[in-house]
């Protein structure tokens, strides 16, 4: 796919541009190479390993409560590595990933977040809730969304990959949403379920693939049953005006911002 690749550039097909369009995801095979992925997994292995400090609740268990041991998650959720980590800022994957979020939504995105998302081996309770991103966001006259999950480690069935219920993003109100456990303050996810007529699209990916999703199709993950980490790295890109208008609401993304709104729908970034 490198001939897909033209510096920071990575050129989508019009075929593309049509699926994310019309089911509200896509695949992209080969944004990075397997020496671009191997670079950016030295330095997300030291979040794995506590090297790079990220204080609070924005290194938790997307899968658990708060109080669990860190020893013990099953999903490593690292909101905004970037902050906790500035050199790592304008990387390879961001810039990107930059070109890919501009030729499917328009001019004027931005990064609104990143985030890290790590299944530990042998955790099949590993699982991200069905849920649709715009349920965690306050609203904004701009939706306009690319989230872009990149593979670090092939995504496969029995690692937990990426799953889809491909239009939904086209309903006309999002489903209701609920705390995974008892309320926000226990556990950061939201999910809500599956209705009888949906159909599910599991999306294994491969090394340096890329789903790219909006804010609005319906989509979660599974456990992790194999010997080996499923890590995934995410970027949101956002409009440039909503990004405003949530940093002005005091909706920061973090845990750890003490203006950062905490109400009935949801508080950070989430993505599977």
């Amino acid at each position: 796919m490198d001939d897909r690749i033209e510096g920071d550039t990575y050129r989508v097909t019009p075929a593309e541009h049509e699926r994310f369009a019309d089911r509200g995801y896509v695949h992209l095979q080969g944004l990075l190479t397997a020496d671009e992925v191997r670079e950016l997994a030295a330095t997300y292995d030291r979040f794995l390993r506590r090297e790079i400090e990220v204080p609070g609740k924005d290194y938790c268990d997307m899968a658990g409560d708060y109080g669990r041991d860190p020893e013990d998650f099953s999903i490593i959720n690292v909101m905004l590595p970037r902050r906790y980590h500035p050199d790592w800022q304008g990387n390879v994957f961001e810039r990107r990933a930059a070109s890919v979020a501009e030729q499917l939504c328009g001019p004027g995105m931005a990064i609104d977040y990143d985030q890290l998302l790590a299944k530990q081996p042998h955790k099949a309770d590993a699982v991200f809730a069905w849920h649709q991103d715009m349920a965690y966001w306050p609203e904004t006259p701009d939706t306009r969304t690319a989230t872009v999950w990149l593979a670090i480690d092939a995504s496969t069935l029995d690692n937990g990959c990426m799953r889809f219920v491909p239009a939904s993003n086209h309903e006309r109100r999002l489903r209701p949403h609920t705390p995974m456990l008892n309320d926000r303050g226990e556990s950061h996810a939201l999910g809500t379920e599956l209705r009888p007529d949906d159909v599910v699209a599991p999306t294994p990916i491969s090394v340096g693939d890329v789903t790219v999703h909006n804010e609005r199709v319906l989509h979660g993950s599974g456990g992790n049953t194999t010997d080996g980490f499923r890590r995934a790295y995410v970027l949101a890109f956002r409009s440039v005006e909503t990004i405003t208008t949530e940093r002005d609401l005091g909706f920061s993304h973090s845990h750890n911002d003490d203006d950062t709104v905490l109400d009935e729908v949801g508080v950070a970034g989430e993505s599977r």
